[in-house]
């Protein structure tokens, strides 16, 4: 068969290209709406990270998830919930923001390998000839592939996912009275206090927008409005 394969590289292809799509167009209209509703937001958010610190508190308790995981998984959340002192505003350059973003790195990475090993055989069901026979996992009490994927969705990518949606570039916000943000390219006239938040999803949509609308221009796959003026 030659033309079959192809075909299905061509709809994999196409899929994933629909599927960006989908998820960029997600975050546009989310950022959106958090820039419409920031104090529902911000009380989302802080109810979802104390919801994630009790969920893990409890599969600690009754589940024996490893401490020190679950302890790192807390604090992190912690860590997360410091970032909404300025909600929606943040900058790039804040530690804790940048804190942040290692520990969503550093718990994947770690929650992986605890969940990719097997876990060891439980005391109760070994036998007196237990030490005879060569180590087996307990298969038995290993997590589903459901179980696994909804403890990662749930509560290792929501908090970071859902504050990576909300927040705003703090270098993309006009300053107001009191604000420490310095202005960068107007001065704004004593007294007005609306800003103009971008978020950090919306910004990056746009930007990769506008540099593939650039890379199609220069590499001559259409026509954009500056090649027409020539």
């Amino acid at each position: 068969m030659w033309i079959l394969p192809l075909i299905g590289y061509t709809g994999v292809a196409v899929g994933f290209a629909f599927l960006t799509l989908a998820i960029a167009s997600g975050l546009y209209y989310l950022s959106e709406l958090v820039e419409e509703h920031t104090v529902i937001a911000r009380r989302v958010l802080t109810r979802l990270i104390y919801g994630v610190i009790i969920a893990q508190i409890l599969l600690w308790l009754f589940d024996n998830f490893p401490f020190s995981l679950s302890l790192l998984s807390v604090v992190s959340h912690l860590i997360y919930a410091s970032n909404l002192r300025k909600f929606p505003v943040v900058k790039l350059s804040d530690p804790l923001f940048i804190v942040s973003c290692l520990l969503v790195c550093l718990n994947h990475w770690l929650w992986f390998r605890h969940f990719s090993s097997p876990p060891a055989p439980s005391s109760s069901s070994q036998d007196a000839t237990a030490w005879r026979r060569p180590y087996q996992p307990d298969y038995a009490n290993m997590p589903t592939f459901t179980e696994v994927a909804s403890y990662f969705g749930l509560c290792v990518w929501l908090v970071p996912f859902a504050l990576f949606v909300s927040l705003s570039a703090g270098d993309n916000v006009l300053p107001s009275i009191g604000s420490e943000y310095p202005a960068s390219s107007s001065t704004i006239p004593e007294g007005r206090t609306k800003s103009k938040n971008v978020g950090l999803a919306k910004a990056l949509v746009d930007n990769v927008r506008d540099w593939a609308s650039e890379t199609g221009e220069l590499m001559g796959f259409y026509q954009g409005e500056r090649t027409r003026r020539f």
